[in-house]
């Protein structure tokens, strides 16, 4: 489910904003009456949608877009004679007076948008869990012939591996040899 945050100076306006998203099925996760509010919420959550208004008490739309963190999408909801040139790359908008529909239909949008990035991203691929073991054992073996914590060998391990260029698997056999253990 996609993270929404909603932006307005003023509450009652924001409260509007969430009753209408949560009856139709988002989950508002705050609502924030400043960009720098906002700002630290996008923060915490780390990707998502801020629906907000043009001018925030402390920045402008665009102020607040420039800085979110680069999973996070907005709506704008504005009316045209307020944002002359239309809003920048990476911002929808729905033009004020509101029609729900075309609001619910923009956020939905960028939700598929995201969820498509979100399965698009690529996750490394799942160890065997005899590669897993062995590098189990690698850290073991560290941990005892160099009285290291696991996050310490675990760490040695990874920097090894990047140093030497080879996998973390590979780099695992070749401490296993090291320290007189067989690899396999």
């Amino acid at each position: 489910m996609t993270n929404v945050v909603v932006v307005f100076p003023k509450r009652e306006n924001a409260e509007r904003i969430r009753a209408i998203l949560q009856r139709n099925g988002y989950i508002v996760r705050r609502i924030c009456l400043s960009g720098t509010a906002a700002l630290q919420e996008a923060d915490l959550l780390g990707e998502g949608i801020v629906v907000c208004g043009c001018r925030l008490p402390d920045m402008n739309y665009d102020q607040l877009k420039e800085r979110l963190p680069e999973l996070f999408d907005m709506l704008l909801i504005a009316s045209e004679s307020a944002v002359p040139e239309g809003p920048a790359a990476g911002i929808s908008w729905a033009v004020m007076p509101l029609r729900i529909r075309e609001m619910l239909s923009l956020l939905d949008e960028i939700a598929e948008k995201q969820a498509a990035r979100r399965r698009s991203r690529k996750l490394p691929p799942k160890r065997s869990g005899k590669a897993q073991e062995m590098i189990d054992r690698a850290k073991r073996g560290l941990m005892k012939k160099n009285r290291m914590t696991e996050e310490e060998a675990h760490r040695y391990l990874q920097k090894t591996s990047m140093d030497s260029g080879t996998g973390l698997t590979e780099t695992a056999q070749m401490i296993l040899r090291l320290i007189g253990e067989d690899p396999d």
